[in-house]
């Protein structure tokens, strides 16, 4: 085990973060009205009651990028905790199927699949995890029989109160980071670093996003729109008509 150097956090963050924010404008460039519209639930939106052209198509790419964006910074806080295992106990990305990290600790090899946070998945792919983790599990012990393999669901945010799942451990949040880490403070040490240039990108972002805003609004208008108010049937039959 080594000791973790924080400014080495700091310089892979700041080396790395762009790659998020490159990929949330990305995002915004290949995005259509119609290609949202169809993926969305209008009954939803009609229930809301919602009335402009201007709040439906806000509220539609709002919902759009929300998704997105979880995912695509889960895919960031995922590499960042593989290099910082890296640093601390030589982790390194798995090779095994549903497997992100893996890295021994003293007697026990840890086999890792992280998530965003703590509700992250239903029945059937938490059902997949582990069978990932039990496949992983048979591999790693016909190559290394002496040694004892532990599977761990691993979460960048939120809680768990009860870690132990019976077939994996479940560390969420500061116990995550701790993990891999050796760091208790590292949740919270690595906040700033995250913000690195942040002012900067958000504000590139909010200009492509507000010009996406106003030609969505004209063109929704144009095409769902009657008389001033919006057309409910047109969508729905964009969305749902065979």
């Amino acid at each position: 085990m080594s000791k973790l150097n924080l400014q080495d956090v700091t310089d892979y963050v700041e080396k790395n973060i762009g790659s998020f924010h490159a990929a949330r404008l990305q995002a915004l460039s290949g995005l259509g009205l119609k290609k949202i519209l169809q993926r969305k639930n209008p009954y939803l939106f009609k229930a809301k009651n919602i009335l402009t052209s201007g709040a439906l198509v806000t509220t539609l790419l709002d919902a759009h990028l929300s998704s997105q964006e979880e995912t695509m910074f889960g895919q960031f806080l995922e590499e960042l905790a593989i290099f910082i295992c890296g640093k601390v106990y030589k982790g390194k990305k798995s090779a095994a199927e549903g497997i992100d990290l893996e890295f021994t600790k003293g007697a026990v090899k840890y086999i890792v699949a992280i998530k965003s946070g703590p509700n992250w998945g239903n029945s059937s792919q938490i059902r997949k995890m582990e069978d990932d983790f039990g496949r992983a599990k048979r591999v790693l012990g016909t190559n290394t029989s002496k040694t004892n393999i532990v599977a761990v669901n691993g979460c960048c945010y939120g809680r768990e109160n009860q870690p132990d799942k019976g077939s994996y451990l479940k560390y969420c949040g500061q116990a995550f980071w701790e993990f891999i880490s050796g760091n208790q403070d590292l949740y919270i040490e690595i906040v700033e670093p995250l913000g690195h240039k942040a002012k900067e990108k958000n504000d590139e972002f909010q200009k492509a996003y507000a010009q996406i805003i106003n030609n969505f609004t004209s063109e929704f208008s144009k095409e769902f729109c009657t008389k001033g108010h919006i057309d409910w049937q047109k969508i729905v039959e964009l969305n749902s008509k065979k």
